[in-house]
């Protein structure tokens, strides 16, 4: 219970700091939100002035935040200016990106992991080197070219997925932008499992398990692969948000309407409420997922715990 208390609190000064930084940079960006709301039609100083002041942007910087900070302490994520709710406008979208990044992560979890694990037994074989070498051409490879080269050949094609859209489903619709998303992760969790159980394989701790005659399958599973697992799991866990924030481009081929398309559009028309409300929920989530992991961290190795 302390370690997770001490965990929670030292999530608190880092939210606050980086939405203040996000809310910053968001209404620092040149150009007047107002004037782009009205297009190329002249508008009166006087409800210049209005608008402005509804929406408190005359208000110093420190202050805008601050309300902003009161509102979402409430549930409330702002409004546009074009007078609708950002929660309202988002609606569905989470739930659409939410899944993309959950398929992708689950992805890269599995298979990543178990290519990393057939690597390390195997290692100076063939199924070691054909590890190495397909993760590294992934990770050299655009995603959009991997993106739209699995849509033409394993959706149109050979008709394996859906090739766009969102109307068969989760999980239909989503294993092929997912796998997609998810395949430049697996790469690194591939390496990642693979260097951190050849490096435990050789410990004293391994070989004293084995010397006493314990089953080597027990011996991997219990001992070597747990240990292995510590740096996987905080890649993991970051990546899960980095997974949300980057299905801008794999929404964009998949034509899927999650928060990406939401994120390039608000940016357009200037309507910052709409990017700051979004990337705040993208923090809390990435702060989340990392205090679930640092309490993995316990369970996986208790020494953490303790200390």
């Amino acid at each position: 219970m302390r370690y997770a208390a001490q965990r929670l609190a030292q999530a608190v000064p880092v939210f606050v700091a980086t939405t203040f930084l996000i809310y910053a940079m968001v209404f620092a960006l040149p150009g007047d939100p107002m004037l782009a709301l009205a297009g190329d039609k002249p508008v009166p100083p006087e409800i210049l002035n209005t608008l402005r002041e509804r929406y408190n942007l005359n208000d110093p910087l420190i202050v805008q935040y601050g309300l902003y900070m009161l509102g979402l302490f409430q549930g409330d994520l702002g409004e546009t200016f074009t007078g609708q709710q950002v929660s309202e406008l988002l609606g569905g979208r989470w739930e659409v990106t939410a899944q993309l990044a959950l398929t992708a992560w689950i992805f890269e979890l599995v298979v990543g992991i178990l290519l990393g694990v057939i690597a390390a037994l195997r290692r100076g074989g063939f199924a070691d080197t054909a590890v190495l070498a397909g993760t590294t051409f992934i990770i050299a490879v655009p995603v959009f070219v991997v993106g739209y080269t699995a849509q033409i050949v394993l959706g149109l094609n050979l008709g394996l997925f859906p090739t766009a859209g969102t109307e068969d489903g989760w999980p239909l619709s989503y294993l092929l932008p997912g796998m997609v998303l998810g395949s430049f992760s697996l790469a690194y969790v591939a390496r990642l499992t693979r260097t951190s159980l050849v490096e435990n394989l050789r410990s004293d701790y391994v070989r004293t398990a084995s010397a006493k005659g314990m089953r080597r399958r027990r011996v991997i599973g219990r001992h070597a692969l747990r240990n292995s697992l510590i740096p996987v799991v905080t890649f993991l866990g970051v990546d899960f948000g980095n997974l949300m924030a980057g299905a801008v481009v794999t929404e964009g081929i998949f034509n899927l309407p999650g928060i990406g398309q939401q994120v390039f559009q608000s940016i357009q028309l200037q309507e910052g409420p709409v990017v700051v409300g979004i990337v705040t929920v993208l923090v809390m989530i990435f702060i989340g997922v990392n205090l679930i992991v640092d309490l993995l961290y316990g369970v996986l190795d208790p020494r953490i715990r303790r200390g």
